[in-house]
């Protein structure tokens, strides 16, 4: 029960109120106290409640910034986000091309339907209409022939054994030591398995050369951007799972309708503006900026300097260490820069007549990998053909295209032979315009033991973060790699922001696995 304060009672509260006084001022000179170390916490606290009115500023315009931005500015924490080009997208952008006049993508990006996060992220951004979902997948034969591969009525993960059955190309020795191949990769992993490559593990589970030239190798160089004696087992197993057995609709494949400069344009920058997070473009961060031992904010190529309640540092992991160069910022990126990376070419071909009426094929047998029918993607679901009809404009994707990247003249003339074999309207018509882009670094290695160096997205610097696909996701180098580092990224800066055990959950669930799959390969 309350008291009153007598007058007595008012002095002696005067008194002690001066004492204490007296102890705080010769505390500054003595070890701190129990109620010193209280009174400090509580500073501390208003501190920290006030850093938490700052941005959190994130580095990087790619898609793990983009999406570290999304999460945070969806829960109404404020964002700044520093983009060094004049766009965002990161390595999935697009440029204007003098020879054809048009704006191209560096290179065809695709998603897949288990790719929840990305689907999420364009979802909640407003860009989901400019995708089409390829519910069939055209493979081309060693002779031509197209093999249509579509899903039956079955459940998974025998949905896809019509179509498997269908491919010409694989004699019935090649389809049952991949059958077989395929209930081995599906099943866990023993530990001393995890760091072998995906090559020793085909041939040690005796694999025929074909079904490892036709199938596997068609698959997964295309899907992980490495060559087969350069991939861990571990997401090769991941890249079947996830994509073809564990739901009837992770396999299918989801392609951007339009350039990847307007996927991630006015778009998603009216979404951003709408929640007030501010993004700007050409500018260069040079350095972090720290006190003690903790980030504060970014230092600016011009000198300005900007205050943060936390920085995400979302750049490529080769350029992880130009920002991280002192103590005890060092120590964050020392594994990150033994990470491998891997390049991708594109070649890029206007004809003056259409060649093939498929919006997309899988080519066997070829150094071209996947052909994409831009011209027909972009004239599809509601989008403008392109102004000039009489130019027909085909992508061709080489992944992991450290054999042929260096001479572009050969490499033109070998795309265009390729396509003439399997397309013979192609010898009659003109090559207008061709271009060929390859990304030297486009996305890193899932070496054997490539896992060991990918960092969490928290470090060990109270106010850093790290978002990007090489950070610990789980997943290999992928748009939905980087998206779920970057709602990871998020998770962890809500988590410290709010110190109950309640900080909301950004990642979207994956798909649910099949019952039979769960049964027959002991999936989760």
């Amino acid at each position: 029960m309350d008291r009153p304060i007598t007058a007595d009672g008012l002095h002696s509260l005067h008194r002690r109120i001066a004492i204490a006084a007296t102890a705080i001022a010769s505390a500054r000179h003595t070890a701190p106290s129990d109620s010193d170390r209280s009174r400090k916490a509580l500073t501390t606290e208003n501190q920290e409640s006030s850093d938490q009115r700052l941005p959190v500023i994130i580095v990087g315009g790619g898609l793990a910034g983009m999406a570290t931005a999304e999460g945070l500015s969806r829960l109404g924490v404020p964002v700044l986000l520093l983009e060094s080009r004049g766009r965002l997208g990161g390595r999935a952008s697009s440029f204007d091309d003098p020879a054809s006049g048009m704006q191209i993508d560096n290179c065809q990006h695709v998603s897949m339907g288990c790719c929840t996060n990305f689907r999420n992220f364009c979802e909640q951004t407003g860009i989901a209409d400019h995708f089409r979902v390829e519910k069939c997948l055209n493979f081309v034969g060693p002779n031509g022939r197209v093999a249509r591969f579509k899903a039956s009525n079955l459940p998974a993960p025998f949905h896809l054994t019509p179509a498997f059955l269908r491919l010409q190309y694989l004699s019935f020795a090649d389809r049952r030591s991949i059958a077989r191949g395929l209930h081995a990769l599906a099943r866990p992993l023993g530990p001393d398995r995890r760091n072998e490559t995906l090559l020793d593990w085909l041939r040690r589970h005796q694999q025929t050369d074909v079904a490892i030239d036709r199938f596997w190798h068609v698959v997964l160089v295309s899907a992980l951007s490495e060559s087969l004696d350069r991939i861990d087992v571990a997401y090769g197993r991941k890249v079947f799972v996830d994509g073809f057995l564990a739901n009837r609709t992770g396999w299918q494949v989801e392609i951007p309708t339009v350039p990847l400069d307007d996927l991630y344009g006015e778009s998603l920058l009216t979404c951003f503006d709408s929640r007030r997070a501010e993004i700007r473009t050409k500018t260069n961060v040079t350095a972090l900026r720290t006190e003690g031992d903790r980030v504060t904010g970014v230092t600016l190529r011009d000198g300005t300097t900007i205050d943060a309640s936390a920085v995400v540092l979302a750049v490529p992991h080769h350029r992880v260490d130009s920002l991280l160069t002192e103590p005890p910022l060092a120590e964050v990126g020392q594994s990150i820069q033994e990470l491998e990376s891997a390049p991708i070419s594109s070649v890029h071909l206007w004809f003056d007549r259409e060649i093939t009426d498929l919006p997309h094929a899988v080519l066997i047998d070829r150094v071209s990998q996947w052909m994409f029918n831009r011209t027909q993607i972009a004239s599809r679901n509601g989008q403008a053909a392109p102004t000039d009809e009489s130019r027909f404009y085909y992508q061709i994707v080489i992944s992991a295209s450290r054999d042929v990247a260096g001479n572009h003249d050969e490499l033109t003339r070998l795309v265009v032979e390729e396509l003439s074999d399997i397309w013979p309207q192609v010898r009659s018509a003109k090559l207008l315009v061709s271009r060929v882009v390859t990304e030297r670094r486009a996305v890193f290695s899932v070496t054997p033991g490539s896992d060991r160096l990918r960092p969490p997205q928290r470090t060990s610097v109270p106010g850093l973060y790290l978002a990007g696909d090489w950070t610990a996701t789980g997943w290999p180098a992928t748009m939905e790699g980087a998206v779920r580092s970057g709602y990871l990224a998020a998770e962890e800066i809500l988590s410290d922001r709010d110190e109950s055990d309640a900080a909301p959950k950004l990642l979207a669930d994956d798909l649910p696995t099949a019952l039979l799959s769960r049964w027959l390969f002991r999936l989760p």
